[in-house]
């Protein structure tokens, strides 16, 4: 059976800050869902991580559906109503146009979308994230599809070892959505070369090069400067296929355990490692620290199957312990180096500002007169 799966995900209003969506805002997400897509979905499922709102719809209608993206528009509309009755901090903040226009890409919430023909067991993993930006997802990315030492399947099964090919999206490039497909292992140099920064060059999707098929969709768009600016993290979700042609779901969860460093945390603006959460996860130290949730489902006939929440096993518990020791870590370093990010990728820039005031008032010194001691010296 053909079928897409549909992940929009987006901040409409949280509680106390940054932290979480109330039960209000989501019950009037579910309830409109329910209502409007009773004639177009086989099945949905609604969750939350930090103060984002995932919905993940089933249906028969193609990625890029008007009226599926108009139904969660419209959910998330009647959402940021709950967020605003309650006085909820940044209702509707991801709603960034006044009407829906056919399509939700850049329009604020991040959409990931899958068309695939189910497999006999169709197994599969929504990652979402929070305070931070899609090249969050470069690294487990490259080490789940590329490199041996995370995934031994790459060398063990016949299937995996044809290799994967990455699409990659240059979300600096403001006049149109500029891509990139390179194959692994052949350009896995390459690759490395622009994932290596992942604040320009993130990865949009994942293929297996045996079945032809798609492994990854990630919310990777140029809503990072849509405006031809920097506007801000995009809290990206992922979904991924497992199993068969395609890595294992412990292999995919495998680079997680890293912690590695991505863009984001307070204010947008600083270097955090990501932490694997449970999931309805809220964020709390430094707004975050940034952390990212997995919901693994199986589907068959467009039916989703319950959740099962991958990062609840215990090992996750010392990961996160080891994370929050890197987090504080990095904060003692406070705005210095590395600990905040480059200028052009600061969310909040009320310092260029300041330094546009601080330049006025440089001068460039003139000459020293030549000292008694360099006078005797000649």
């Amino acid at each position: 059976m053909d079928i897409t799966l549909s992940v929009l995900k987006a901040d409409i209003g949280s509680i106390g800050g940054h932290i979480q969506p109330s039960e209000a805002v989501i019950a009037g997400v579910s309830k409109a869902l329910e209502r409007d897509g009773a004639d177009l979905l086989t099945d949905s499922h609604i969750g939350w991580t930090g103060d984002d709102i995932a919905l993940l719809m089933t249906h028969p209608h193609g990625t890029g559906d008007a009226r599926i993206h108009e139904l969660a528009w419209n959910a998330f509309l009647a959402g940021t109503e709950e967020a605003r009755k309650q006085g909820l901090y940044g209702a509707g903040q991801d709603l960034l146009a006044d009407a829906f226009s056919g399509n939700v890409r850049g329009m604020g919430p991040g959409v990931a979308e899958l068309s695939i023909r189910e497999r006999a067991a169709e197994p599969f993993v929504l990652f979402a994230a929070d305070k931070t930006d899609p090249g969050a997802f470069n690294f487990p990315l490259y080490a789940a599809f590329a490199d041996p030492m995370n995934t031994p399947g790459l060398l063990l099964s016949p299937a995996l070892t044809a290799g994967f090919r990455f699409v990659i999206m240059d979300v600096s490039h403001t006049g149109g959505d500029r891509v990139i497909e390179l194959d692994a292992p052949e350009d896995l140099y390459r690759i490395a070369a622009l994932l290596r920064d992942p604040e320009r060059y993130v990865v949009e999707s994942v293929w297996s090069r045996h079945a032809g098929e798609q492994a990854v969709a990630a919310s990777t768009s140029r809503l990072h400067n849509i405006a031809g600016k920097y506007t801000g993290k995009d809290d990206p979700a992922m979904l991924v296929r497992v199993q068969k042609d395609f890595p294992a779901t412990g292999e995919i969860l495998a680079p997680y355990a890293h912690g590695h460093f991505v863009g984001g945390g307070m204010r947008g603006s600083h270097n955090m490692p990501l932490m694997p959460v449970p999931r309805m996860s809220g964020t709390s130290y430094f707004d975050g620290p940034p952390i990212v949730t997995g919901t693994a489902f199986c589907v068959q006939e467009g039916k989703l199957t319950e959740p099962v929440d991958v990062f609840a096993h215990p090992f996750w518990h010392r990961i996160r312990e080891r994370i929050t020791e890197k987090a504080v870590d990095m904060r003692r370093q406070g705005f210095f180096g590395a600990a905040m990010l480059p200028m052009d990728e600061l969310e909040y820039t009320g310092i260029t500002s300041l330094l546009d005031d601080l330049d006025t008032e440089f001068h460039v010194r003139e000459a020293a007169a030549e000292t008694p001691s360099a006078s005797r010296a000649s």
